[in-house]
C-alpha cells in the first residue's frame, strides 16, 4: 500500500504533474493568468464605475475617427481600431496553429505560425503606437483631455487617464507576449523541444497569448463601443 502511494506521488509530482493531473508548469500559468485577470478586472470595474457615475462622456465615434495616411477631414469612426482587433484575432488563430503543430511534433509548422503570430503582435503594437501618437498630437494625454462630452459640455480627464493607463497596460502584455514568442521561436529553431520530445512550452505561451487577446475584447468594448 505504501509502495502504491509513493508511486502515485512520484507520478503526480516527480513526473511534473499536479494533483489535478495537469502539468505543473501549465497549472502555474493558469494561476498567473487568473491573478492577471483580477488586475485587469479591477481596472475595468474602476473605469466602469467612473464612466457610469459621470453625466457626460466623450463620444468614441468622435475621438477614434482618424486613420493613418487618410486625407484631411476623412471621418472613419472605429475603422482603425477594428483593424487592430482583426490583427490580434488573426494572431490568436496562428498561435492555435502553432500549438497544434507542436502537438504533432511538426517543427516547420511551429516555426511558420510563431513567425506569423509575432508579426501580428508587432503590427498591433505599431497600430497602438500610431493611435497614441495621434491622440497626443490632438492634446490627449494623462491629465489632459481635449475632447468634449457627447452633449457638448467640457469633459474631465478621467477618460484619457483611464484610456492610456488600461490600453498601455494591455499593450505591455502584448509586448511581453511577443518577447515570449520570440524566445519560443529561437528555442524551436535550436531544436530544444525536439530534444525534450514535446512542445509543451508552446502551449503555455499560447495560453498567455489567448489571454491577452481575450482581455482586448473587454478593453475594446469598454473604450471604443460604450
Amino acid at each position: 500500500m505504501a509502495t502504491t502511494t509513493t508511486a502515485t506521488t512520484t507520478k503526480l509530482w516527480g513526473g511534473g504533474k499536479s494533483p489535478f493531473n495537469v502539468e505543473y508548469g501549465k497549472l502555474m500559468m493558469w494561476y498567473f493568468l487568473m491573478s492577471d485577470a483580477f488586475t485587469f478586472g479591477a481596472f475595468l470595474i474602476s473605469y466602469g464605475t467612473i464612466r457610469f457615475s459621470t453625466n457626460g462622456w466623450p463620444d468614441p465615434n468622435e475621438v477614434f475617427k482618424s486613420f493613418p495616411f487618410a486625407p484631411e477631414g476623412v471621418n472613419a469612426p472605429l475603422v482603425f481600431v477594428s483593424i487592430m482587433t482583426f490583427i490580434l484575432i488573426i494572431s490568436s488563430v496562428t498561435m492555435v496553429l502553432a500549438v497544434h503543430a507542436g502537438h504533432n511534433m511538426d517543427k516547420k509548422g511551429v516555426v511558420k505560425n510563431l513567425i506569423w503570430t509575432i508579426i501580428g503582435g508587432l503590427a498591433f503594437l505599431g497600430c497602438q503606437a500610431w493611435e497614441w501618437t495621434h491622440l497626443h498630437h490632438e492634446g490627449a494625454w494623462w491629465g489632459s483631455n481635449p475632447f468634449l462630452n457627447a452633449d457638448g459640455t467640457a469633459s474631465s480627464t478621467n477618460f484619457t487617464n483611464y484610456f492610456f493607463t488600461i490600453t498601455g497596460f494591455h499593450g505591455f502584455h502584448v509586448f511581453s507576449g511577443v518577447i515570449i514568442n520570440i524566445v519560443m521561436l529561437i528555442m524551436t529553431l535550436m531544436d530544444k523541444f525536439e530534444q525534450r520530445g514535446h512542445y509543451l512550452m508552446i502551449e503555455k505561451a499560447g495560453l498567455y497569448w489567448h489571454f491577452v487577446d481575450l482581455v482586448w475584447v473587454f478593453v475594446f468594448t469598454c473604450f471604443y463601443l460604450v
